[in-house]
């Protein structure tokens, strides 16, 4: 075994879907351990009532005078849903995303039936999305979203009416154990997690003035 092959398996080993972010105050453990894998298991399969609990955390998110701006469409690995969702994905993210056990796609209905613009659409579909990815962590999951898609071949792929905008693209699943995939994704889903610290995103009596 060359060296190149120790230190993979070393990567490999450090893998876990439990990395709780590091906080400055305690946070319920779904949030805490809500992070963004590409390593996935492309075997393991996830059951209708898991999805059906996820777009049901998303249906109660709140929005701007209860209007529910976000729409989704669903498919399952190996079905056509799944297959039109992975074809409008960028080549980075299809490296991976195609061993996920759903795709989703996030849309925003940015117009009502009326023809006059829903206020706070791409925020409302925000909203939900994040109950989604917290409710898949409830149900022992682990989800991705993504930038990295085509709006346009999502809305010809589906033929999506006027006023619908595809946002965000989102791959849930079972995390997986590393073998087989590509090294570059193995370490970015080992690297430490950080975000910046709050005395530069929360200020108080004065702007820049940290509040904590």
């Amino acid at each position: 075994m060359g060296l190149c092959d120790l230190a993979r398996e070393f990567v490999v080993a450090e893998l876990s879907a439990h990395r709780p972010a590091e906080t400055s105050a305690p946070l319920h453990q779904v949030i805490a351990e809500r992070w963004s894998p590409r390593v996935l298991d492309p075997k393991a399969e996830i059951t209708d009532g898991q999805l059906r609990a996820l777009f049901e955390a998303a249906r109660w998110a709140p929005s701007w005078g209860n209007s529910q701006p976000a729409r989704y469409l669903v498919g399952k690995r190996g079905d056509p849903t799944f297959e039109r969702i992975y074809a409008t994905l960028t080549r980075g993210n299809k490296s991976w995303a195609g061993s996920a056990g759903a795709l989703v796609l996030g849309i925003a209905v940015t117009r009502g039936e009326d023809g006059e613009p829903v206020p706070y659409a791409e925020y409302g579909l925000g909203l939900a999305t994040q109950n989604l990815v917290l409710q898949a962590v409830a149900e022992g999951l682990v989800a991705h979203q993504m930038a990295g898609f085509s709006p346009d071949a999502a809305k010809a792929a589906f033929e999506l009416p006027e006023g619908m905008e595809p946002l965000v693209a989102i791959a849930i699943g079972h995390f997986g154990d590393g073998e087989g995939v590509d090294p570059g994704l193995v370490e970015r889903d080992t690297k430490p997690r950080s975000r910046k610290p709050l005395d530069e995103l929360v200020f108080g009596s004065d702007w820049g003035t940290p509040a904590f």
